[in-house]
């Protein structure tokens, strides 16, 4: 069964031949000719759709509706009118319908329109969901997953934090190789001691030596004053070196010797200095091959490389996109929906940029949707073109949905999009309601 169906309608025969026709498609239906008996069994069991008839008796479409809203609140509702009652369902759909369907209606037409609420209601349902999982992914601080890789990774993070031993975290740009080095940092004897980053491919070759290790008055031109390096400011925590991959030979060697013995001198001076530091480096480059190719340590590597933990792409853990999308959204203190179709296209991007661009791509949906529902013209421009039909041929319903969608971006709101359209603001309502616009 794909869905469970409350239909209430007071003629008998309509609602017979409905019947039939949805439980031919998959669906169960439980149906009632009068509408009270519809409220009491919405108390008792959950629908996933609703199909009310606008014109009944005790209580018409609108009361029941109104009943669903606070009893069965998950549930999706399509209104059945008559032509004469279309304003009517309109102002239903502003009560919270989903749509609504005209009397009289080919039998094979209310299918395919049932099949597109279902699709409507799964991806309602799903985003409902995602909040709920949401919730409940708080154990791994900011590492919000649901894919059995990245847990696996997580779980021998958290095995390893416990200990000193260095670890070596790989993974393109944005797939949250600091937010991993933070969580393994925060569930280690040193989480109250300092957490230090050092970008090393941020400086130059002598600069970064001195941010490592520090300096004394007049090492090098513009050396004015003592200054201590990370490692000794990290005395007791931790120091994440990202991309460690960049760091030139002169540096990889007292960084070699420090892992060894815990020593170091600062740039300039002969003395030699200690500090129980822990050491996480980070790397978006193969540094096996950089060894191979002599622009990396072999000893350093194997020094670094006590645990390896590869964070795999945001394209290969394709059930993150969604939770991770509605992670965003909290996080941007965004509390509206997400259109069916932004999902859809979210989860059909090869995101390059990882978890970092999803993130920039919902921020920006934030801010052009003003606190509405995000739609699919909320996300840039290659999104949209990403959702076209792969052989370029459109029905009339594709071309009508890409042109709304071109006028949408354009008008300055749904009252002068209707406007450029050349229909009514309920029209335009009921379009971006069937296309989930």
């Amino acid at each position: 069964m794909k869905a469970s169906i409350l239909l209430v309608d007071d003629e008998q025969n309509i609602q017979k031949t409905v019947c039939i026709a949805l439980e031919a498609g998959g669906f169960g239906v439980t149906a009632f000719l009068n509408p009270l008996q519809a409220v009491e069994a919405m108390k008792e069991e959950r629908f996933d759709i609703g199909l009310f008839d606008l014109k009944m008796q005790p209580i018409d479409g609108m009361q029941l509706l109104r009943e669903a809203r606070v009893l069965s609140p998950e549930m999706t509702v399509v209104m059945m009118t008559a032509h004469g009652s279309i304003d009517s369902a309109v102002e239903a759909m502003k009560l919270g319908a989903f749509d609504y369907l005209q009397k009289p209606f080919e039998l094979s037409e209310l299918q395919q329109f049932v099949e597109k609420v279902y699709d409507h209601h799964r991806l309602k349902t799903e985003v409902r969901l995602l909040r709920e999982e949401l919730r409940r992914t708080r154990d791994t601080g900011m590492l919000v997953t649901r894919s059995e890789k990245m847990r696996s990774i997580i779980d021998l993070a958290m095995q390893v934090a416990s200990s000193g031993i260095s670890v070596l975290i790989e993974g393109e740009s944005g797939t949250g190789k600091e937010l991993l080095a933070h969580l393994i940092h925060d569930d280690s004897p040193r989480s109250a001691k300092p957490f230090v980053t050092v970008n090393c491919a941020a400086l130059a070759q002598t600069l970064l030596e001195s941010e490592l290790f520090g300096h004394v008055k007049g090492a090098f031109t513009g050396a004015v004053k003592d200054r201590q390096g990370r490692f000794s400011a990290a005395d007791g925590g931790t120091v994440f070196l990202d991309e460690i991959g960049e760091i030139p030979p002169p540096t990889q060697v007292k960084l070699l010797r420090f892992l060894q013995n815990r020593e170091f001198e600062r740039v300039g001076e002969t003395m030699t200095s200690r500090v129980d530091v822990r050491v996480i480096a980070a790397t978006n480059r193969d540094l096996q091959e950089a060894v191979t190719a002599g622009s990396f340590r072999e000893d350093l590597y194997y020094r670094l490389n006590a645990v390896k933990l590869k964070l795999p792409p945001l394209r290969e853990r394709q059930e993150d996109i969604p939770l991770l999308a509605q992670h965003f959204l909290t996080k941007f203190h965004y509390s509206a929906d997400i259109a069916p179709g932004v999902l859809a296209a979210l989860q059909a991007y090869p995101w390059k940029g990882n978890v970092r661009e999803l993130e920039n791509v919902m921020e920006r949906a934030v801010i052009l949707s003003r606190g509405e529902t995000i739609q699919l013209f909320h996300l840039p421009e290659e999104f949209q073109v990403l959702m076209a039909p792969a052989n370029g041929a459109m029905s009339l319903e594709d071309i009508e949905q890409q042109h709304i969608i071109k006028v949408l971006r354009i008008a300055k709101d749904f009252d002068e999009a209707a406007s450029i359209l050349g229909i009514d603001p309920a029209t335009l309502w009921r379009k971006r309601k069937k296309y989930g616009l």
